[in-house]
C-alpha cells in the first residue's frame, strides 16, 4: 500500500542534500545516456553497413571468369576462362543445394539510351527474373521482366528511376520505345533500389538475357552467374562444388584461386554480424561498466545516509518498527534516485539519437556507413528494468545494515 508519510521523508530527506542527490543521481543518469548513445550510434553503424546489401539476397553468390595463374594439364597460365549457357546447365542439374541460378550479362561500356529528343548513357545488362530478385532491384510502376521475355526473346526494357527521369522527365515511360544502340526496346517497367549507392544503381537498363545474347553477338557468352542457396544450406557449399564443376569443364586447376572471380556476400555478411556482435558487446560493457560506478555512487551515499539516521533508526525500531519497514524506506529512497535519473538518462539518450537522425533526414545527407541511428524497444525496456533491479541492489546493503542497528547502541551513538 502507499505510504504517504514514508514519501514524504524521502523527499525531504533529499530536498535536505540536494547537490549531494543531484551528483549522486548524474552518475547513474551518464551511464545509461551513454550506454544508449552507443548502442543507438552502433546500430546506426551496422543499418548503414548493411544497407549496402539492399534487397539482395544475404546469402547469394556470384562467379565470373577470370584468367588462370597455374599451369594445369599441359595448359599455361594467363588463359581466360569464359563462362557458357552449358556451364548454368550443367550447375543447375549437378548442385541439388542451389535454389536460384542466373546469369547476367552486360555491353561492355555506358551505352546512349535515346528517347525522342532526350538521351543518357547508362549501363545495359541482360539478364533474367531471378537475378533481379536475388539482386534487390524493385518495381515502381509496370513490371519487372518476366519469364515469357526470356523464352520469347522479346524486345523489351525495364530502365531505373534515374534513367526515367532523364529520358522521360514526369511522365512514366511504360510502352514507350528506346534506342539502344541502333535497336528498339519497350519500356515496360521502372525499378527502384534500395541501400547504398541506390542512385547509381537506379542508372541501368535490364533486358531479356537470351535478348541481349541474340541481338548484341554474344552466342552462348556468361559473364556472370549469380546463385542462392536453398535454405539451410552454407554458400561456401556451393562455392566449393561450383569451383569444382567449372574447373573440370574448363580445364584449371581447382586451387587457382584466380582462375574465378567469386563473391561470396554470405560469408561477408557473416563477417559483419560476427563484427557488429562484438561492436555490441563492447558498448554493453562499456555501458554497463560506467552505469555499475554510478550505482555505487548511490550506495555509497545511502551508506552515508544510514550513517547518519543511525540515532533515528534506532529509535524508530525502539518504538516497533519493524526490519522490513526499515529497508523498505532505505530500498525505495534508492530506486527513486536510480530509476528517476536513469529514465531521464534514456530519454535525453532517445531524443538525442532522434535528433541526429531527423538532421541526417532533413539535410537529405546519405552517409554511407551511417544510417538510422535508433534503439530497439528491447533494449529500452531491458534498460528500464535494468534501472530498477539496479536501485533495490544499491540499497540492498545499506538497507540491511540499517535493519541490523540495536536500538540501545544507536541512542548511544554519537
Amino acid at each position: 500500500m502507499f505510504d504517504v508519510d514514508k514519501w514524504q521523508e524521502i523527499l525531504g530527506t533529499i530536498r535536505k542534500n540536494k547537490l549531494r542527490t543531484f551528483l549522486t543521481a548524474f552518475g547513474v543518469f551518464w551511464g545509461i545516456f551513454m550506454l544508449v548513445l552507443l548502442l543507438g550510434a552502433g546500430q546506426g553503424l551496422q543499418n548503414g553497413v548493411f544497407n549496402r546489401f539492399g534487397d539482395g539476397a544475404k546469402n547469394s553468390i556470384f562467379f565470373s571468369g577470370a584468367k588462370t595463374a597455374v599451369a594445369h594439364q599441359g595448359l599455361g597460365p594467363g588463359r581466360q576462362i569464359q563462362l557458357t549457357n552449358e556451364d548454368l546447365a550443367t550447375i543447375a542439374r549437378e548442385v541439388p543445394q542451389v535454389q536460384i541460378i542466373s546469369p547476367r550479362n552486360r555491353l561492355w561500356g555506358e551505352y546512349t539510351i535515346n528517347y525522342k529528343t532526350e538521351n543518357g548513357s547508362y549501363q545495359v545488362f541482360g539478364t533474367t527474373p531471378d537475378f533481379l530478385e536475388m539482386n534487390g532491384e524493385n518495381v515502381k510502376t509496370g513490371r519487372l521482366l518476366n519469364e515469357k521475355d526470356i523464352t520469347d526473346k522479346r524486345k523489351v526494357v525495364i530502365i531505373g528511376e534515374a534513367v526515367r527521369k532523364v529520358l522521360f522527365k514526369d511522365a512514366p515511360g511504360i510502352g514507350e520505345y528506346v534506342n539502344i544502340r541502333g535497336i528498339h526496346f519497350k519500356v515496360v517497367g521502372v525499378f527502384t533500389v534500395k541501400g547504398n549507392n541506390s542512385g547509381r544503381r537506379e542508372e541501368r537498363a535490364y533486358i531479356p538475357f537470351n535478348t541481349l545474347q541474340v541481338a548484341y553477338n554474344q552466342p552462348n557468352q556468361v559473364q556472370l552467374m549469380g546463385m542462392v542457396a536453398k535454405p539451410g544450406v552454407k554458400a561456401e557449399v556451393i562455392e566449393e562444388k561450383v569451383k569444382t564443376i567449372l574447373a573440370q569443364r574448363h580445364k584449371f586447376s581447382p586451387e587457382d584461386a584466380q582462375a574465378l572471380d567469386i563473391n561470396n556476400n554470405e560469408k561477408e555478411y557473416d563477417q559483419l554480424m560476427g563484427l557488429f556482435n562484438g561492436i555490441s558487446l563492447f558498448v554493453w560493457v562499456v555501458g554497463i561498466g560506467t552505469l555499475i560506478a554510478g550505482i555505487v555512487g548511490v550506495s555509497n551515499i545511502m551508506l552515508i545516509i544510514v550513517k547518519e539516521r543511525t540515532r533515528e533508526i534506532g529509535v524508530r525500531k525502539a518504538l516497533g518498527a519493524t526490519p522490513f519497514s526499515i529497508i523498505s524506506l532505505i530500498l525505495q529512497e534508492s530506486i527513486l534516485i536510480t530509476a528517476l535519473s536513469g529514465y531521464l538518462g534514456l530519454l535525453a539518450g532517445v531524443g538525442l539519437l532522434d535528433l541526429m537522425r531527423y538532421g541526417l533526414e532533413a539535410s537529405g545527407a546519405e552517409l554511407p556507413f551511417f544510417s538510422n541511428p535508433e534503439v530497439h524497444l528491447g533494449v529500452a525496456v531491458s534498460a528500464t528494468v535494468l534501472l530498477v533491479l539496479a536501485g533495490a541492489i544499491a540499497g540492498l546493503f545499506p538497507a540491511m545494515k540499517a535493519a541490523r542497528i540495536k536500538p540501545i547502541e544507536a541512542l548511544r551513538a554519537d
